[in-house]
């Protein structure tokens, strides 16, 4: 068991006499195989960081083979990770992380291989409307002019949920549950777990892995 400091991240006092190691605020590859390294026998990583964070140390231990350690999740504050696994935030959260059991659950990725823990928004250059067409499966999600495509994660099976938002509707909007999402646009900027992708895309999907992440979890 070892506590990943990201960055300026707060460290819960409860975690004080656990080994610790200092990462970048949105760690490299190597810098997560190197504390992976120092894990031990107990093959548990508690980060303490964000959303970004996360799913930098979870893409690494899925493209190392390393998804069967556990991993906790120490926020400071509520973030779309946490709402969407229902984990708790600061010392409540050290406390789960030391004490709390580890679930199998989905493992959402995309096409590059880089996992998505929280939210992925997608949107057209500027934040401008999104064209294009989505599809959950074979379910569609939206096609034509939407202000943006938002895609999460979810602990029950199919795994990925995706919606359109189109705030000028007084409906509430719609979520689809799939295993895959797949967007054609003719361009979109994706922002992932906080992090915005510096080039427009013309194509994306968020899908569930073949393997599962174990989760410190309520």
């Amino acid at each position: 068991m070892i506590v990943i400091r990201c960055g300026s991240a707060p460290v819960p006092t409860v975690l004080g006499e656990h080994p610790r190691i200092a990462l970048s605020e949105v760690p490299g590859k190597d810098e997560i195989t190197r504390a992976l390294s120092e894990v031990g026998t107990r093959r548990r990583m508690l980060v303490c960081g964000t959303d970004a964070a996360l799913a930098a140390v979870v893409t690494r231990l899925m493209r190392t083979e390393n998804l069967d350690v556990d991993v906790a999740y120490i926020a400071e504050e509520p973030t779309p990770a946490t709402r969407v696994y229902g984990l708790p935030t600061g010392s409540a959260a050290a406390k789960l992380g030391v004490q709390g059991e580890a679930r199998e659950l989905p493992l959402i990725r995309d096409e590059t291989g880089q996992v998505l823990v929280g939210e992925a928004t997608v949107t057209g250059p500027d934040g401008g409307v999104l064209v294009g067409e989505t599809y959950g499966d074979d379910t569609i999600v939206f096609s034509g002019e939407v202000d943006a495509l938002t895609v999460r994660p979810s602990p029950d099976l199919p795994g990925v949920l995706a919606t359109a938002e189109r705030p000028r509707r007084i409906r509430r909007r719609r979520w689809v549950a799939a295993r895959a999402v797949q967007l054609g646009t003719t361009a979109g900027i994706i922002t992932r777990d906080g992090k915005q992708a510096r080039r427009a895309v013309k194509r994306t999907s968020f899908y569930r892995h073949v393997e599962p992440w174990r989760l410190v979890s309520p």
